[in-house]
């Protein structure tokens, strides 16, 4: 159950550039990734919800109107929120159901984001995908920025694909299989790999990051 922080992630970036010649290009090319963490929090967890399948701007416009609106995120102001408060603050229905019902699990204490930490990645998996509208591509990025676990690669992340088939020049309607067999000599670091590999797709695109 390794994390990563501040103290190791350059250590992990520098292990993986000596392992791969094509994430030491990247690095060499537009330096060290961003340790791209977030509150191991509801409010976190509120976010990576909106960030499903869609644009990273989009998502972040209905995150911050919701701040706007409530201020610090937490169960009990989410479910104080009509429809159309929901509505107005540009959550589609079922986004506005998944982050009520997870509302609504905390509440209940049908779960504990405070002892997730404790977990193994595969207990926190069990915890989470019980809750409708989270799926193993939450889970995933929960465990990587939210409990900075250095090992997850998340192939339902369709920046990390293209940028992975980018970086390693590989054809374009390459298996799941095939893509996770590159990857797994960067075990036990693949978080922080897939960190050098979206680094890449947001500098080359020239992507702003919010939030």
């Amino acid at each position: 159950m390794q994390r990563f922080d501040a103290t190791n992630f350059h250590l992990f970036c520098d292990k993986l550039s000596r392992r791969d010649k094509d994430l030491k290009a990247v690095i060499r090319q537009y330096g060290y990734p961003p340790m791209w963490t977030r509150p191991a929090s509801f409010q976190s967890l509120v976010l990576f919800i909106l960030e499903q399948q869609v644009s990273l701007a989009s998502a972040y416009a209905a995150f911050k109107k919701l701040k706007e609106k409530i201020g610090y995120i937490t169960p009990v102001k989410l479910l104080a929120l009509s429809d159309e408060e929901m509505r107005a603050c540009y959550f589609t229905r079922q986004k506005a159901g998944y982050a009520r019902g997870i509302a609504d699990a905390i509440q209940k204490r049908q779960v504990s984001l405070r002892k997730l930490g404790a977990l193994k990645d595969d207990d926190v998996r069990a915890a989470l995908i019980q809750l409708k509208g989270i799926g193993h591509w939450t889970v995933d990025v929960y465990l990587m920025h939210a409990l900075q676990r250095t090992d997850l690669f998340p192939l339902g992340d369709i920046a990390l694909v293209n940028s992975l088939k980018e970086v390693k020049k590989l054809p374009p309607h390459i298996s799941k299989e095939e893509m996770l067999s590159i990857a797994e000599p960067w075990r036990p670091y693949r978080t922080i790999a897939a960190m050098i590999l979206w680094h890449a797709y947001i500098i080359r695109r020239g992507i702003k990051i919010q939030g």
